[in-house]
């Protein structure tokens, strides 16, 4: 479960924390332009580096830097408890005079306080406790060493936090890019859902028991869908095909359903993923986004209700019908006075509102009394 996550300099975010301790379901609630989508940015380019991506200019940009301060290095750090032990990862990049791409300053892994391995620069050392160095080597400071460490065992530390961080579900789909389409079998989605296909084929070959579970779901928000199954069109290509019926029996390519519909077999998958092969995180970017009135509120207690159980989802909204399924003390306001400042960050329990909460956003006066 994630607990912090503390970010400086980038984009938005200076001396950003996010307490999460705790909490397994919490919202992000702001104006447009306040860094709520950023910190799914930051939890991303995270999830990418255990995913195998560790270029740090295929990560983070020059333009990244807080109101183009360069001179500031930019800093992560995430703390997550795996197994009862709390694991620490840190990452600080910096980009010195002269150079053109931004390089490791520092980076560390720390397990209950103690050092997996730490970094400054290209200087690498494996720790075998906090006082014996198992090994140390140099690496070049353009490359992030989480991924490429090599693993003793699936009981290493790393293996778990590596595992962890890899498989996070961060979404924020576009359903146009949504298709049934599969050549491949992956259990790590992409945050615009465009390999959805390749994630549900590798969710159901990997996990049977996936399939009744995503059904269940599926029935009670569309009550005419009946089946829905691979149909193999090549010899390592395949596309899914949705069955509906009422009076008779109506076959549909994945691609053809609404913008809304695919995002119900997005929450089926997130749901059944969490509960097959998690505890997961996922972060969501407006899940109400493409879903009726009517569906939203069905929605968010869903992904609460599984994430409630075992792992930690943290969404965020500006529709009224989301925010109703949160309480104050999982609600975070998170707001600019400018585009020249960075953004702050509150827990909604700490701000008086005045009457419903719902037309308080509406009229603005939240994000007055965070001012």
């Amino acid at each position: 479960m994630l607990q912090r996550l503390y970010v400086h300099n980038f984009r938005c975010l200076e001396n950003f924390e996010l307490p999460t301790k705790e909490l397994s379901s919490a919202l992000l609630i702001g104006k447009n332009g306040t860094g709520k989508s950023t910190i799914g940015i930051v939890l991303e380019t995270l999830q990418g580096i255990a995913r195998g991506r560790n270029r740090v200019g295929e990560l983070v940009e020059e333009r990244d830097f807080a109101g183009g301060r360069s001179d500031v290095p930019i800093r992560f750090e995430l703390e997550v408890i795996l197994g009862g032990k709390l694991f620490t990862y840190m990452l600080v990049l910096e980009l010195p005079e002269r150079f053109r791409e931004l390089r490791v300053a520092e980076e560390q892994l720390l397990v209950s306080g103690d050092p997996v391995y730490s970094r400054r620069e290209a200087q690498v050392i494996l720790h075998e406790t906090s006082q014996n160095i198992r090994a140390q080597f140099l690496m070049d400071w353009h490359l992030v060493a989480l991924p490429v460490i090599q693993e003793q065992s699936e009981q290493d530390p790393l293996h778990h936090f590596r595992t962890w961080l890899a498989r996070t579900v961060i979404l924020a789909p576009i359903p146009v890019f949504m298709t049934g389409d599969a050549s491949g079998d992956t259990l790590l989605p992409k945050r615009d859902g465009s390999n959805f296909g390749e994630w549900f084929s590798g969710l159901l070959g990997h996990y049977p028991a996936a399939y009744t579970k995503v059904e269940q779901f599926l029935k009670d928000v569309m009550p005419d869908i009946r089946d829905f199954e691979y149909e193999r069109v090549g010899k390592d290509f395949k596309t899914m095909i949705v069955w509906f019926e009422r009076k008779k029996k109506l076959d549909v390519k994945f691609e053809r359903l609404s913008d809304g519909e695919k995002c119900f077999f997005l929450c089926a998958a997130a749901l059944a993923a969490n509960e097959l092969y998690g505890p997961l995180f996922c972060f969501w970017d407006e899940p109400d986004n493409y879903l009726s009135l009517s569906e939203i509120g069905f929605v968010v207690a869903a992904l609460r209700r599984s994430f409630g159980k075992s792992g930690q989802i943290l969404i965020t909204s500006h529709n009224p019908e989301a925010i109703r399924g949160f309480s104050d003390d999982n609600t975070f306001v998170l707001d600019r006075k400018s585009h020249l400042e960075p953004t702050v960050i509150r827990p909604l329990s700490d701000i008086p509102v005045k009457g419903d909460l719902v037309n308080a956003i509406i009229r603005g006066d939240v994000f007055d009394e965070h001012k």
